[in-house]
This record gives C-alpha cells, structure tokens and sequence, in this order.
C-alpha cells in the first residue's frame, strides 16, 4: 500500500487498528486512507467517523460542529462516497476534485484505486515528498 508519508501510512493504521477493519473492508480502508493523508481531517477523525458504531457522520457536513474548508469538505464527501456511496448536491467529479491541491487530489487518486482494488502506476509524483511502501500485517 502506498501513502504520501509516515505519518500518513500512521494514521491509517491507527484507525484500521481502532476500528479492527476487516482487512477484505476495501470501502472502509478508503475512508481511513482519505482522511489518514490529511492532518486536519485526521485531527477531527471522531467528528466524521463513529469508531464505536463503525459508521460514518454525514451530518458533520452541515451541522456546523465541525469547521472544515472547502477542501476538506471535498475530501470528506469522496471519503463518504467511496465508503457507501454517500451522495449530495456537492458529489459531482467536478465538486469532489476541482478543489484539491496537488497532494490531497493524489491522496484522492490513490483512495479511489485502493476502494476498487487498482493500483496507481509507479510513475506517480508526489511534489512534496516521496511516497511510503507499506505493508501490514492483519
């Protein structure tokens, strides 16, 4: 598995292992994959992810609890798609990607390959740093 950093391949791991993610989850991995890449994402984990009632929170998307840009709302609306085809007025392709930077669209990508069991050529970029190879044992 591949992720953009350390820390990101941590955080991963830190709700896969919290959740106890089946490891054939491939939805589930997803999510955890999108919003381990972002720091600020990873931060309000407990706002978008019920780890006692392993479901997601779509409502931390309108009720104000939670402060999240633009970007990250695109994230999170991806993060959601991908898990159980969550679906609003903003989930257009347009919606989701259009407002992502260069390493948040290439966490995008690589969520999107794992949900559906693809992988992403080597040939890759990341601009701010290299890759991480990661393997873990469930």
């Amino acid at each position: 598995m591949r992720f953009i950093s350390g820390d990101h391949a941590y955080n991963f791991q830190n709700m896969i292992l919290k959740d106890q993610t089946n490891p054939k989850d491939l939805e589930r991995f997803a999510l955890f994959y999108i919003i381990g890449g972002n720091e600020d994402l990873f931060s309000k984990r407990h706002h978008l992810y019920d780890f006692k009632e392993h479901s997601i929170k779509p409502e931390c998307l309108t009720d104000g609890a939670v402060d999240l840009c633009s970007s990250s709302k695109a994230l999170v609306r991806l993060a959601f798609n991908l898990y159980n085809g969550y679906e609003d007025e903003y989930t257009s392709p347009r919606d989701l990607l259009g407002n992502l930077d260069s390493k948040n669209h290439i966490v995008a990508l690589h969520a999107m390959d794992l949900r559906f069991g693809r992988a992403l050529s080597q040939e890759q970029d990341i601009e701010e740093g290299e890759e991480y190879e990661v393997e873990f044992d469930f």
